[in-house]
C-alpha cells in the first residue's frame, strides 16, 4: 500500500515547519539529557571499581584520569576499571529499551523517546566506544587487549565488528524510533526526510556540540571521539526511517509544544555536572 499523499496550504506548511522546529528542540534536549544520564552511570561505575582497587586519580567533567605509574597497574585492575562503565551501560540500555518497548511506546508523551535515547547512548558507550578506543588505544580497548592478549590484529577485528554491530542496531532500530513520536505531522510519510533531519541529525549534531561546549576546557579527545561515534548509529537509523513507510502514532497524541521542563532540565544537568567536577575531584 502506498503512503497517502496530503496536499497542504501555505499556512498549513508554515505550521508544519514550526512543529518540526519544536521537534528538533525537544529532541536535542532529550539527546543531551540522555547523554548525561548514561555518562553519569558510566563514570560512576568506573569510579566505584577504582575505589575498590584503591586506585588514585582525578575526575573532571570529561573523564577520569589516573595518576598511577605504569608499573603500579595490574591486569585485573585494568580490566575492571575500563570494563565497568560499558558493563553498566549494557545493563542500563537493556532496561531502558525493555521499559520503552513493553510499557511506553503505545503511550503519548516524551518519556518513551528519552528511554530510547538512553538505550542508543548505552549502545554507543559499548560498541561505538570499543571502535573509538581501539583507534586511540585508550578506554575500553584495554579490556579486549588485556583480557584476550591476542595482539593488535585481533583487537582491530573486534573493534570493526563492534562498529558493524552499531551500524546494524541503528538500522534495525528505525521502527522503534518511529514509534517514539506522537505528532501526526512529524510522522507523515511525505515529511519523512524533514523528520529525520529534525529528530535525528539536529539532536546529534547540535546536542553533541552543546555537550562539547559545556565541558570546555576539559573536553578530552577520548570523549570527543565517542560523541562522533554516535554517527555510526544515527546515520543508519536515519536511512532505516527513510525506508520505512510506517506512519502511525498514538490515538490521541499531545498537542505539539516545546517541552520547556525538559529543556531546562538538560541545561541544569550540564551546568550541575560542570560545577560539581570543576575543579576536578581527586580520589584514592
Amino acid at each position: 500500500m502506498q503512503p497517502e499523499t496530503v496536499t497542504t496550504t501555505p499556512a498549513a506548511e508554515e505550521v508544519d515547519k514550526t512543529k518540526f522546529l519544536i521537534a528538533a528542540l525537544n529532541g536535542t534536549a532529550l539527546y543531551v539529557l540522555a547523554y548525561y544520564v548514561v555518562w553519569a552511570v558510566h563514570q560512576a561505575a568506573k569510579l566505584e571499581v577504582s575505589r575498590f582497587y584503591h586506585l588514585r586519580g582525578t575526575w573532571d567533567p570529561s573523564r577520569i584520569v589516573y595518576t598511577l605509574a605504569d608499573g603500579e597497574w595490574w591486569r585485573m585492575a585494568i580490566i575492571g576499571v575500563h570494563g565497568a562503565g560499558p558493563v553498566a551501560c549494557v545493563l542500563m540500555g537493556m532496561v531502558a529499551f525493555r521499559w520503552y518497548w513493553r510499557r511506553e511506546r503505545a503511550r503519548r508523551g516524551t518519556l518513551k523517546l528519552l528511554l530510547l535515547w538512553i538505550a542508543f547512548h548505552c549502545c554507543n558507550a559499548v560498541f561505538g566506544a570499543l571502535l573509538a578506543d581501539t583507534l586511540t588505544h585508550s578506554g575500553f580497548w584495554y579490556v579486549s587487549d588485556w583480557l584476550l592478549q591476542l595482539g593488535n590484529a585481533v583487537d582491530v577485528i573486534l573493534a570493526l565488528l563492534a562498529g558493524m554491530v552499531q551500524l546494524a542496531l541503528g538500522y534495525f532500530g528505525a521502527i522503534a524510533f518511529l514509534q517514539a513520536h506522537d505528532s501526526r505531522t512529524v510522522m507523515r510519510y511525505s515529511h519523512r526526510q524533514l523528520m529525520v533531519v529534525s529528530t535525528l541529525i539536529v539532536p546529534w549534531l547540535v546536542g553533541g556540540a552543546c555537550i562539547a561546549l559545556a565541558k570546555r576546557p576539559y573536553l578530552s579527545v577520548y570523549e570527543g571521539v565517542h560523541l562522533l561515534m554516535m554517527g555510526l548509529l544515527v546515520t543508519p537509523l536515519g536511512l532505516g526511517c527513510l525506508n520505512e513507510v510506517f506512519s502511525d502514532t498514538v490515538e490521541r497524541p499531545q498537542p505539539t509544544h516545546v517541552a520547556w521542563g525538559l529543556v531546562a532540565l538538560a541545561v541544569l544537568m550540564a551546568v550541575a555536572w560542570y560545577m560539581a567536577l570543576s575543579p576536578p575531584i581527586p580520589f584514592g
